[in-house]
């Protein structure tokens, strides 16, 4: 279907970007590989040379070129030189973003510059200079990998100048749809549940890919949308919700860890409390009644009781850290966990030394996560549970967690 048609992705060197152009280029293809990876990285694999020959090997054509969306210049350039090589664009695809989940307060403003230069300042200039060579098009086609407009503030709370990015893609799509109505289709398009990258690993860590899926499902979810009439424009798409419409079944083939829980995507409202798992029994479970407890009985201060029992010098050596929780609702206020400080200790109060995390939730939730019904990783990306200081630290918790859930 796409055979012949000239694709201009952003952000192709790797993930996302580079799914959706191999997957095209099995039809024939051609695509331009708009991004600024053109000597190796150190952590992220992939340059735009690398992906052309995968894409000429999957039976596209590719032309590689050097694009940073914030330069509009090089912008102009690349399109320039695509309509010198395949003779037009045909369809458009702004997938190059940036991302940090940090508050308001914790993000450099040349972070704030660089999620709103790469975000929205890209996508929208990259546009404005395809639009011309699109509207030449048969059927021309720009699609936004950005977020449906969800204005529930607790999208907003925890990474504020993230989320004003990813919803300025999204108003372009609102925006330039009714504006090119009848000319070109524009539309946006979003995973249902976390997908497997580079990005995702650096931000969740090891062991995070087993809650994800492929790329495999935005490159069919993308197929589905660019080979649709111009007509299908304004659209606001989850990549699940368009595949099971289009009569796929089986999501097995693209869960990373097939039958694994898999953590929402950002900006979706969903239930993500782990029903149905089973709860560990805490018949048995050593419990120390020397760690200072506001409430005795109550599950917040008998899982830290629980965790006081569990810690061992194995524990504090690896972890070396200290994390403080701040949790509201019944049984409210400040308890810790020390992994740090000689044998490590847990408890209701601020931590005996500086901590290295700070943590916000419910106590409702904090029980949750601590008993294995609420991932770690899923209570923030639902923002059920905010972090501040060190991320790194924060993320050695899941593992800690499975080790303290036999026990809970």
């Amino acid at each position: 279907k796409l055979a012949g048609c000239t694709l201009f992705i952003t952000g192709a060197s790797r993930g996302i970007g580079k799914a959706i152009a191999l997957k095209a280029a099995k039809d024939g293809a051609n695509i331009v590989v708009a991004a600024k990876t053109a000597e190796p990285h150190p952590k992220l694999p992939g340059t735009i040379y690398t992906a052309a020959a995968e894409i000429e090997a999957a039976g596209g054509k590719a032309l590689p070129c050097i694009v940073n969306v914030r330069e509009e210049q090089q912008i102009i350039n690349a399109v320039e030189k695509a309509v010198k090589t395949f003779g037009g664009i045909d369809i458009l695809v702004n997938n190059a973003s940036a991302i940090s989940l940090t508050g308001t307060l914790e993000t450099e403003t040349k972070k704030v510059n660089l999620m709103m230069d790469v975000n929205v300042r890209g996508t929208y200039l990259t546009s404005k200079t395809c639009l011309p060579h699109l509207r030449k098009s048969k059927n021309p086609h720009i699609l936004n990998l950005s977020p449906p407009m969800n204005m529930n503030p607790m999208w907003f709370k925890n990474h504020c100048a993230y989320t004003i990015s990813k919803y300025g893609m999204s108003m372009c799509v609102l925006g330039m749809a009714e504006e090119f109505r009848g000319e070109v289709a524009v539309n946006a398009l979003w995973p249902k549940t976390a997908i497997h990258t580079a990005a995702m690993d650096m931000l969740g860590g090891s062991g995070i890919e087993k809650q994800c899926r492929k790329t495999d499902i935005l490159a069919d979810a993308a197929y589905c949308i660019l080979t649709k009439p111009k007509s299908f424009t304004g659209n606001f798409i989850i990549d699940e919700v368009l595949l099971r419409e289009e009569g796929v079944k089986d999501f097995d083939v693209y869960a990373i860890a097939p039958g694994h829980p898999l953590m929402p995507d950002f900006f979706l409202d969903a239930e993500t409390d782990m029903t149905g798992m089973k709860t560990e029994s805490h018949d048995g479970a050593k419990v120390n009644t020397d760690s200072a407890s506001a409430k005795p009985l109550s599950p917040v201060a008998e899982t830290f009781r629980v965790i006081q029992g569990a810690i061992s010098k194995e524990f504090v050596r690896s972890t070396q850290g200290v994390f403080q929780f701040e949790l509201s609702g019944d049984e409210g206020g400040t308890w810790y966990i020390d992994l740090k400080t000689d044998g490590g200790s847990a408890g209701f109060g601020k931590p005996p030394v500086t901590a290295d995390v700070v943590m916000n939730m419910s106590s409702g939730d904090f029980v949750k996560m601590f008993t294995g019904k609420l991932k770690p990783t899923m209570a923030f990306m639902s923002g059920k549970l905010r972090i501040k200081g060190n991320m790194a630290l924060a993320i050695k918790l899941e593992k800690m967690l499975s080790q303290f859930n036999s026990k809970l």
